[in-house]
């Protein structure tokens, strides 16, 4: 037998770093690419105020503070404390921020401070991306998932249980005002406890209150009294507090245009508002849009048909995986007369236009003779109602049946096929690869900054790759700051 020696480390070996921190790291190392990016940002644009005259302490650079947000994001390093850390022992944090060693608390309150223009850095990477050309607008997917958020869904309560729990805090709040009454005949140190024990509880009803308020506000039954702006979601590991996350992804390299969060646990009447503002991306409207039976809510699909956009979504029963199949009784089989606006059974009766239920948004058709219905072979399969067979028709009825026909034509299927791997693996990535699926700050606004940051570092992989590694990256933004400079 052949002996293997062992390779046995030695802490008492002489080791020399490079004499300068630029050094630290290869002309090819990736994290030089996060360097890149961040410099072409605009950040005024983005609303980060950079002014090296201000009168006072000396804070840190804004420029450095986002580089090593954006890179700590890529690796899945999002944690504060971690994020400190990595600036002191890690050679490419090191070099990234040039030595400086920011606490935790600095850079908790620089991602906390800076919410809404860490939403704007996706919108810049977009546009990188186009001047790339490596998107070019003209499909775009649509898709959402469901992100938990900072708070315990313990925590979630309904207007009634909020009522009941303001009310006993009241009562509280009452015998500790009364007790107070008596303070001089405490001693100093109950003294202090009493008014700390009153100004907690005081604090909590404060909080119900605002609670109480925000669900009479909005739509939802129950609220989270830790992040009232979270809702509960499900998902494959159960039911959570958290957020709507909504991605537009483009058709030519899958790359992000842009993403939002949404405070509702559903798809539905988000489809004209993401491609909207993936069209303010671009600057163009893009000629088609594409995304799954989720989404499909007419009221809301009319409002991107209105721009002559090509509407790429299936309606539930195209969606269904087993169909039901269709009868002689089904709606289907009754033919609609535009010119009359009547029905016509596959008996050859007539149903007339009897009312329009506003809060459906429908037309109701009605059997003309009553009698046609209760002496027709098919009375009690068709209908078992005296009054007739009725069938309703909505107001985007004709909108419904041009976008069943664009869905089931060849080219339709064909780009709904591409849904699947252009829009839902950026989630697969940010979720498994990035450690993103959850959110570290409360708020729509802090979890719309953290899935701006996470959807940017997307971007970034995906154009190393298609631009063939990290020096070519770096050469062609180069290109990019001289065309402008």
């Amino acid at each position: 037998e052949i002996e293997m020696a062992l390779k046995i480390g030695n802490r008492n070996q002489y080791s020399f770093l490079p004499p300068v921190i630029d050094k630290y790291v290869g002309e090819d190392d990736p994290v030089r690419v996060y360097d890149a990016f961040v410099e072409t940002l605009d950040f005024e644009k983005i609303g980060i105020d950079i002014n090296n005259n201000k009168v006072g302490n000396s804070s840190y650079d804004p420029k450095a503070m986002m580089k090593l947000l954006v890179y700590g994001y890529s690796y899945g390093i999002r944690s504060s404390r971690k994020l400190e850390r990595a600036t002191k022992h890690n050679l490419s944090f090191i070099w990234l921020m040039g030595d400086l060693k920011p606490d935790h608390k600095t850079i908790a309150n620089y991602r906390k401070n800076n919410k809404k223009a860490l939403k704007e850095v996706l919108v810049q990477s977009a546009q990188l991306c186009m001047e790339l050309n490596l998107i070019d607008g003209n499909i775009l997917f649509l898709d959402g998932s469901k992100i938990r958020g900072n708070s315990s869904i313990n925590k979630t309560r309904t207007k009634e249980g909020l009522e009941k729990q303001l009310k006993q805090i009241e009562e509280m709040v009452e015998e500790l005002l009364k007790e107070s009454e008596k303070i001089d005949k405490l001693e100093e140190g109950q003294t202090v406890k009493l008014t700390e024990e009153l100004s907690t509880t005081q604090s909590r009803k404060k909080k119900i209150e605002e609670a109480i308020k925000k669900i009479k506000e909005t739509e939802n039954r129950n609220i989270n009294i830790t992040d009232n702006e979270s809702v509960m979601i499900k998902g494959r590991q159960g039911t959570h507090s958290g957020y709507n996350a909504q991605m537009v992804v483009d058709e030519k390299n899958g790359l992000i245009v842009s993403s939002n969060v949404v405070s509702k646990s559903n798809d539905l009447g988000q489809f004209s508002r993401e491609i909207k503002n993936a069209n303010e991306v671009l600057g163009k409207k893009c000629k088609t849009a594409c995304a799954d039976a989720g989404y499909f809510d007419l009221k809301d699909l009319n409002e991107l048909a209105k721009e002559e956009i090509e509407i790429i979504v299936p309606n539930t029963k195209q969606a269904a995986h087993n169909p039901k199949e269709i009868t002689i009784y089904d709606k289907e089989n009754f033919k609609y007369d535009k010119e009359k606006d009547i029905y016509i059974c596959p008996e050859g009766k007539e149903l007339r236009f009897k009312r329009t239920k506003e809060k459906s948004k429908c037309h109701e058709y009605i059997i003309k003779n009553k009698s046609d219905c209760l002496n027709c072979k098919n009375y009690g399969n068709c209908t078992e109602s005296n009054s007739g067979r009725t069938i309703t028709r909505s107001v985007y009825e004709d909108l419904k049946e041009k976008l069943s026909k664009v869905y089931d034509s060849e080219e339709g299927k064909k780009v709904y096929k591409l849904r699947k791997s252009k829009v839902e693996l950026p989630f697969g990535h940010i979720k498994r690869n990035l450690n993103g699926g959850y959110f570290l700050l409360k708020g729509q606004d802090g979890a719309n900054a953290e899935m701006s940051i996470n959807c940017s570092c997307f971007n970034i992989v995906r154009m190393i790759k298609l631009l063939g590694g990290v020096c070519q990256f770096i050469k062609e933004i180069k290109k990019i700051k001289l065309k402008y400079a």
